[in-house]
C-alpha cells in the first residue's frame, strides 16, 4: 500500500477474510443461477441470508412483473419467466453523509455445450489460485467481493457517516429487469459501484446494444428446379454485405473512452435459420444479432439507421425490392450509459485501486457491451464498473477467475466504500 491509513481503513482491511471470499465464491458457484430459471430465485435467496447475518435492514421481494413490463421505460428481456426476486441489504439510514451501492447481477449465461467444459460448468473446480465455473467471472467473483468487502467493514465495527448498501439484481444478461425493478421500487444512492469483471480498470461507460431480427423473404420450390423459385439466402447476402459496410460507418471516430478497443461498436449477426426440407428451397430467412449503440447516441436512432440500412440493400435488389425484408427489435435493449466527465468517483476507485495493489491509479475506459450501468445512469446515479476477471473468460466453456484479483478488488471496495460514505 502507497498511502496512509485512518484507523477506520486500517481494521476493516485487517478483517477481510480471504478464506471465507473464497468459499462464498464457490458456494454461489454451485447453483446454477441460469437467467430466468428457479436457480436465479433460489440464488437471491440464498444472498439474502448472507446479508441478514450481516445485521443489515434487507429487503427481498417479488417483482410484479406485469407493472414493470407495462412501464414505457421497460428494458426488454429475452428469457421466459414468471418469477423475478429483488435483494438489497442497506445499512441502518440514519445517516446524514452519501450513499453508495454496491451492486452485482445473479444470473449467469447458459453454459453452452458441456462437452467443451473440463468438469461440469456449475461443479466450480479450483487449479492454483484459479478458480473455473460457470459464473465464476461474470460475475458471481464481484458478488463474493461485495459481501467480502461489507463483511469486512461490518466485522470490523466501523461506524459510518453514509449509507452503505449491496443491490443483487436478477435478469442482467437479457435486459436489465432486476436493476430496473430494484431502483423503480426507491432504492438510489449518490453514487453506485458495479463489480463487473474489468480486469484491473474502471469501466466508466457502457455501449449500449439492440437485438434485432430480420425476416427475408423467398420462393419455395423444389430443389431440383430451383431456378423456378428464389432461395431466402441468397436474398439474404446482400442484406448481410450492407450490415458489415454499416458497422465500418458506425465505427469511425469513436468517443475517446471506446477508441482502444478494434471494433467498439460492434454489429454481429448472431443466429441465422432458413429453410425446413433439405430438397425444397427455403421461402424464409430469419436473422438474428445485435446492433452496438454509440456512446450518447440515442437507441432510436441507432435502429433507425440499420432499419434504413436494409430498405436501401431492398431498394437495390431485383427480388427484394417487391419482396422487402422486415426489421424488428426483440429481446435485450441495452442503451449506451456514462459517468458524468470528472466526477469524483473515477478518481476515489482508482486511487483506492493503487493504494492496495501499490500501483498506478486504475484507469478509465469504456466497455463495448451493455449492463445495469445505463439503467443507474440513466436515474442520475453516478456509476462505474470495477470487479474481479477478465471479460474474455465470460460466456465460455473455460470461463475462470483468480482468486488474488477477488481479494485485490474486496481491498479496494473497502477503502472505496469508507472513503465515499466517510466514517465517524
Amino acid at each position: 500500500m502507497t498511502a496512509s491509513l485512518s484507523d477506520a481503513e486500517a481494521a476493516a482491511l485487517a478483517a477481510v477474510d480471504e478464506a471465507a471470499a473464497a468459499r462464498t465464491l464457490l458456494e454461489l458457484l454451485a447453483v446454477p443461477s441460469v437467467t430466468g430459471s428457479a436457480a436465479e430465485s433460489e440464488l437471491q435467496h440464498l444472498l439474502a441470508r448472507h446479508l441478514q447475518r450481516l445485521d443489515l435492514d434487507v429487503d427481498l421481494w417479488s417483482m410484479n412483473l406485469p407493472e414493470l413490463r407495462a412501464d414505457p421505460a421497460y428494458p426488454g428481456s429475452e428469457a421466459p419467466r414468471d418469477e423475478a426476486w429483488g435483494l438489497v441489504g442497506s445499512t441502518r439510514d440514519d445517516s446524514d453523509g452519501p450513499a453508495l451501492v454496491l451492486q452485482g447481477h445473479v444470473d449467469v449465461v447458459p453454459p453452452g455445450d458441456r462437452s467443451r467444459w473440463a468438469g461440469d460448468p456449475f461443479v466450480p473446480r479450483v487449479t492454483g489460485d484459479i478458480v473455473h465455473g460457470r459464473g465464476a467471472c461474470d460475475m458471481k467473483a464481484g458478488l463474493a467481493a461485495v459481501l467480502a468487502a461489507l463483511t469486512a467493514i461490518r466485522t470490523a465495527g466501523v461506524r459510518l457517516r453514509g449509507r452503505l448498501a449491496a443491490h443483487f439484481a436478477v435478469s442482467e444478461e437479457d435486459g436489465g429487469l432486476g436493476a430496473f425493478g430494484t431502483l423503480r421500487r426507491g432504492h438510489t444512492a449518490d453514487a453506485c459501484i458495479i463489480a463487473e469483471p474489468t480486469s484491473g480498470t474502471l469501466m466508466t461507460a457502457n455501449a449500449g446494444a439492440l437485438t434485432f431480427r430480420i425476416e427475408v423473404p423467398g420462393q419455395a420450390t423444389h430443389g431440383s428446379t430451383r431456378y423456378a423459385g428464389v432461395s431466402a439466402l441468397d436474398a439474404y447476402l446482400p442484406l448481410h454485405h450492407a450490415l458489415a459496410r454499416l458497422e465500418t460507418a458506425r465505427n469511425r471516430d469513436p468517443h475517446p473512452l471506446m477508441a482502444a478497443y478494434p471494433i467498439p461498436y460492434p454489429l454481429s449477426v448472431g443466429t441465422v435459420h432458413a429453410g425446413d426440407w433439405a430438397s425444397s428451397v427455403p421461402d424464409l430467412l430469419v436473422a438474428e444479432g445485435r446492433l452496438g449503440v454509440r456512446l450518447d447516441e440515442d437507441p432510436a436512432d441507432a435502429r433507425t439507421e440499420l432499419e434504413n440500412c436494409i430498405a436501401h440493400a431492398c431498394a437495390a435488389d431485383p427480388w427484394l425490392r417487391t419482396h422487402p425484408a422486415t426489421v424488428t427489435w426483440p429481446g435485450g435493449q441495452f442503451a449506451s450509459g456514462r459517468m458524468p466527465d470528472g466526477h469524483p468517483l473515477a478518481a476515489l476507485v482508482g486511487h483506492a485501486h493503487a493504494d492496495i495493489t501499490g500501483s498506478r491509479p486504475a484507469r478509465e475506459q469504456g466497455a463495448p457491451y451493455g449492463s445495469d450501468l445505463r439503467l443507474y445512469s440513466a436515474q442520475g446515479i453516478p456509476t462505474l464498473q470495477y470487479g474481479p476477471g477478465e471479460v474474455r473468460w465470460a460466456h465460455g466453456s473455460q470461463e475462470q477467475v483468480r482468486l488474488a484479483d477477488v481479494i485485490t478488488v474486496t481491498r479496494t471496495l473497502v477503502l472505496a466504500a469508507l472513503r465515499t460514505v466517510g466514517t465517524k
